[in-house]
């Protein structure tokens, strides 16, 4: 038992570490640097792969009548909406410049989706896994039409229409969302011995994102390493990302804290906070300055030492 405690507890870290080190090590050994591109597609689509797994797992444990929404779902959704639309309205003021894509990196972080994996950092710290997977639908659906709506606003040089930036959404949201939830409930309908078996060994989900999220981190430092920004214009983009993670995790506890059920500070608190950071930079580089993308990495290392703080701060009061 002290033995997967430990596990549980230096996951996290021991994730961001190897991830980290792992790309740095190729990318400034020579000896080594052959190796880049192919730890770069391993990770990428290992990444994709992973998350859902992980998607999938957690579909399992739920029906598709467990996705109620409530009422703090409408109000940090209305939240990250009116973040994203003021600072959108605060970037079209500004001129061209640091302050813009600045202001622009924290737009991102503010309106990206919920992560795949926020709901096993839910799960194990006690909140509600089916509240959290309704709230992840719930953004996920918004987002895909919000965002490329507002794209011509921020960038009226934008080379890509609406529909077009529509079916970019969907389509790295589609494989890692919308299939594994088929799969789990085709197989929940049809093949229930199956899907008791599969249930049996859903809790491993957590240890897979622990190796996704070493994937996830080696994607993050190569999109800050490669961005080389100046050094004001990167305090600036870790200041706005690191702004926006304490912010949003401090409002979803607080919506949470205002309801009867206890464990919806935990899961309103993971689900505005946790985001999925690959869609943030994938965000970055396709629709906006390529530059903010570090935000995504840099938001990564911060929601996970969080993370990792709140399940340490949960293993040991248990």
């Amino acid at each position: 038992m002290l033995n997967k405690r430990l596990i549980r507890e230096l996951m996290l870290p021991a994730a961001l570490v190897l991830g980290t080190g792992s790309y740095l090590l190729y990318h400034f050994i020579p000896a080594l640097s052959p190796l880049g591109p192919a730890c770069r597609q391993i990770a990428s689509h290992g990444n994709t792969f992973l998350i859902a797994v992980m998607l999938f797992l957690q579909y399992i444990r739920i029906s598709p009548k467990d996705l109620r929404f409530k009422r703090w779902h409408l109000k940090a959704l209305s939240f990250q909406v009116s973040v994203f639309l003021a600072l959108t309205a605060i970037e079209i003021l500004l001129p061209q410049g640091t302050w813009r894509i600045i202001v622009e990196s924290a737009l991102i972080c503010f309106i990206c989706p919920t992560a795949s994996a926020a709901g096993i950092i839910t799960d194990r710290l006690g909140g509600s896994l089916s509240e959290n997977m309704a709230y992840v639908v719930l953004i996920y659906a918004v987002t895909t039409l919000l965002i490329p709506a507002a794209v011509p606003f921020i960038h009226p040089d934008a080379d890509t229409g609406f529909w077009q930036r529509v079916l970019g959404m969907l389509g790295k949201l589609f494989p890692m969302l919308i299939v594994p939830g088929i799969l789990a409930w085709a197989i929940r309908y049809l093949f229930p011995r199956l899907h008791e078996a599969i249930f049996k060994i859903s809790h491993w989900s957590f240890y897979v994102w622990g190796v996704s999220l070493t994937f996830a981190m080696m994607l993050a430092t190569r999109a800050l390493v490669q961005s080389h920004p100046d050094a004001l214009l990167l305090g600036g983009i870790a200041s706005a990302s690191l702004l926006a993670c304490a912010v949003q995790y401090i409002v979803g506890h607080a919506i949470g804290h205002s309801s009867r059920e206890s464990s919806e500070s935990i899961t309103a608190g993971q689900a505005l906070g946790q985001k999925n950071t690959g869609l943030l930079i994938w965000l970055g580089y396709s629709f906006m300055t390529p530059v903010t993308s570090i935000a995504g990495g840099l938001y990564a290392i911060f929601q996970n030492l969080y993370n990792s703080w709140e399940i340490y701060r949960k293993e040991h009061r248990t």
